[in-house]
């Protein structure tokens, strides 16, 4: 494969975005203490990330379509590299939820030019792979940046986190602006063709799907620290090393999810997922008996949720066989949405209820999400409005 290190390098730029989004799951106390909100409030920080990438980015990654891709992904993580200097400073809460906004926007525009940017500097049998290299950066932000992250915070504090992967960033920056050359887009690809996609029922069940799938995960995931320690004696070290572990499950779960949509179908896939996800959600209500029991159970919550994502692309790009990108750009902001929906409905149990009521609610998204399959499934399998494409095995 041509250009293999810079790939890597790009992949390393997604993996310190990723660990930016996701590391406020693993520090969502500590924030909570020192900036002194709720932990729901806490929980905002997530939901507003998630809804700029979700809205904000796709909409500046249309209107900047005839700008040079390199000097757009140069822009993006200049941004985001400054965004986490301003940890420099004693921000307040309100200041606060407007840099993660702006992380958002920057980290979201990043993560999809560099896959972009990825396509265009291998052969073209090699796309797909290039793409795989960068999902496995930010897969790995769970599997590495997270709980590394959250030992870190523990030994020398969130701030200095924040500050120190803005350092890192530059890095990648300074080899993107050395090693890769001018890029524009073969075909622009507007807003308005993005948008177009939804009036297709079949593609906004399969959107919708993602919404409740990733709203589910992330409702219990969001406050997975407050969770465990409500739900155990863990100490934060420790909750770091079962995070290592719940990282790890979901490298496994993307792996295997690819593999079995190969082999048997996204269909199948994607309901066997749903079905596992849902069944965790509803075991967690043991998580009192016994340590070993809770985190057996959300070791394999993560293993079915993540197992889900690659068939649920594989399914919308054999939707979509003439534009793949544009279904695939529309399903990452729903699955920003999904981040959004889940944190806000997580922050609003946590501030009226119980922490550990976390997953009848994340478990009721993943019911709507395995009802909406099952509907969807069942219409394409009698051949109402289904093409010969979506007739297959996907």
């Amino acid at each position: 494969m041509k250009n293999k290190l810079i790939i890597y390098v790009l992949a390393l730029a997604v993996f310190l975005i990723g660990t930016i989004e996701y590391i406020i799951t693993g520090v969502i106390e500590m924030i909570a203490v020192d900036l002194r909100v709720s932990t729901s409030e806490a929980g905002l920080l997530v939901t507003v990330f998630a809804l700029a990438a979700a809205i904000v980015a796709p909409i500046l990654i249309a209107l900047t379509i005839n700008m040079d891709r390199k000097k757009l992904l140069m822009a993006a993580l200049s941004v985001f590299i400054v965004s986490n200097g301003l940890m420099l400073v004693n921000l307040s809460y309100e200041t606060l939820l407007w840099v993660r906004i702006i992380q958002g926007v920057s980290g979201g525009i990043a993560t999809v030019v560099a896959m972009a940017v990825a396509t265009r500097l291998v052969e073209k049998e090699r796309r797909g792979n290039a793409i795989g290299i960068i999902l496995m950066g930010l897969s790995s932000s769970l599997v590495l940046g997270v709980p590394a992250g959250t030992f870190f915070s523990e030994m020398f504090g969130w701030r200095v986190l924040f500050i120190l992967i803005g350092i890192i960033s530059v890095l990648p920056l300074f080899i993107i602006y050395k090693k890769v050359p001018a890029i524009r887009e073969e075909e622009a690809v507007t807003l308005r063709m993005q948008l177009s996609i939804l009036k297709d029922s079949k593609i906004v069940t399969a959107l919708a799907i993602t919404l409740f799938y990733i709203g589910g995960y992330s409702t219990l995931f969001t406050y997975i620290t407050p969770f465990l320690q409500a739900a155990s004696s863990l100490s934060i070290t420790e909750i770091s090393g079962v995070l290592f572990l719940a990282g790890i499950c979901s490298f496994i779960g993307s792996k295997v999810g690819g593999q079995l949509a190969d082999t048997k179908g996204s269909k199948f896939t994607i309901c066997i997922g749903l079905l596992l996800q849902g069944a965790m959600l509803l075991l967690f209500t043991l998580a009192g008996v016994n340590i070993i029991v809770l985190i057996l159970v959300l070791m394999i919550f993560m293993l079915a949720t993540w197992s889900i994502s690659p068939a649920q692309q594989l399914f919308l790009v054999t939707l979509v066989p003439r534009n793949p990108d544009i279904a695939l750009s529309v399903n990452t902001s729903f699955i920003q949405f999904g981040f959004a929906l889940g944190s806000g409905l997580g922050g609003l149990v946590i501030s009226r209820t119980s922490v550990l009521n976390l997953n009848w609610v994340g478990l009721a998204a993943v019911s709507v999400a395995l009802l909406l399959a099952i509907l969807l499934f069942k219409k394409m399998s009698s051949g109402i409005g289904t093409s010969t494409v979506t007739k297959e095995k996907y």
